[in-house]
């Protein structure tokens, strides 16, 4: 009987300790598993660290590694374009833009200018990381120290440079300037950055002085306005008054021409006449006589032919009387 009952008895249970140990293989596996497989986006590079030195590049795609404890990754966006805001800062996330300032970013963009001059100018950079070795391991706080980098480049071009270039027509070569300068200092210190763009977004007077400074701009462009209406007014009043002149000048020269040739005309035509006249005086003086009287005659429109030996011949002719047409 006892037998009997010995074998209908169920099997024992395992002990818990078992199932937690087995449990725990689980996470342990799963864990490693987890951190020793990973993937790299097609925009970043993956670096990974052995026991916290590099030790290689990992390319976009899956790879392994080991766990946690020997080796660790770090994600490098090489692909993306990053930027980087000065006086003043975008709100993330928001459609459109909103654009916040901060005491801190108000504080580096206050610039002094060459000619003593307070601006405020803000400006943004765009950039890349070119060199991943020298972007994580050659500069402690590589950010931070790109952001001084900017401040004291921006700061160099501005100070060299008048308020009204800052503001006007010298933007587009400041901001050339400072991007050259800010490449030049990314290579002579190693951070492994490649600076893309440098844009000055916008340069103001500080608030306290925007008043005055407004009026003193309007007076400039007034200024200017009414000298190039002065310029307007010279390009059309002198090149009219030296054609005039040029006119006047040529029309006197051909007067004299004409003056001279004539009178050398009349000195030729007298010596021929007096050539003649010396050769046969009676006819000569005939001619010229009768020339003469031609020539006369020609201009006066009454003509009156009284013969010589006519006497008193006036009280025939009507002389009061005008000649009709």
């Amino acid at each position: 009987m006892w037998q009997e009952n010995e074998g209908n008895e169920a099997p024992p249970r395992p002990p818990k300790w078992l199932k937690i140990k087995w449990i725990l293989i689980v996470l342990i596996v799963g864990l490693f598993l987890f951190d020793t497989i990973y993937q790299v986006s097609p925009e970043e590079v993956g670096v990974i660290l052995r026991f916290g030195r590099f030790n290689r590049t990992a390319e976009p795609g899956l790879h392994m590694k080991l766990p946690f404890l020997f080796e660790t990754l770090q994600k490098v966006p090489v692909q993306r374009q990053l930027k980087m805001e000065f006086g003043y800062r975008s709100a993330k996330d928001e459609v459109p833009t909103r654009y916040l300032v901060s005491p801190d970013a108000s504080k580096e963009a206050v610039m002094l200018t060459g000619d003593l001059n307070v601006v405020v100018v803000e400006w943004i950079v765009q950039y890349k990381i070119s060199d991943v070795y020298k972007y994580l391991f050659k500069m402690r706080d590589v950010n931070q120290t790109f952001r001084y980098m900017n401040e004291a480049v921006v700061r160099k071009i501005v100070g060299d440079n008048s308020v009204d270039e800052v503001l006007t027509t010298g933007r587009a070569r400041i901001a050339a300037e400072a991007k050259k300068e800010l490449q030049d200092l990314c290579a002579l210190y190693e951070i492994g950055i490649d600076v893309n763009q440098l844009i000055l977004q916008d340069v103001n007077p500080p608030d306290p002085v925007k008043p005055s400074f407004n009026e003193v701009n309007e007076a400039l462009q007034e200024k200017e306005r009414k000298i190039n209406e002065a310029w307007s007014d010279y390009n059309q009043t002198v090149p009219k008054a030296r054609g005039e002149a040029e006119q006047t000048i040529r029309e006197a020269e051909g007067y004299a021409l004409e003056r001279v040739n004539r009178a050398q005309g009349d000195i030729e035509l007298f010596n021929a006449i007096h050539t003649e006249y010396a050769r046969a005086p009676l006819v000569t003086r005939k001619r010229l006589y009768l020339e003469t009287l031609s020539e006369v005659f020609s201009k006066s429109p009454r003509k009156v032919i009284v013969d010589e030996k006519l006497k008193a011949p006036l009280p025939f002719l009507n002389l009061k009387e005008e000649d009709k047409p």
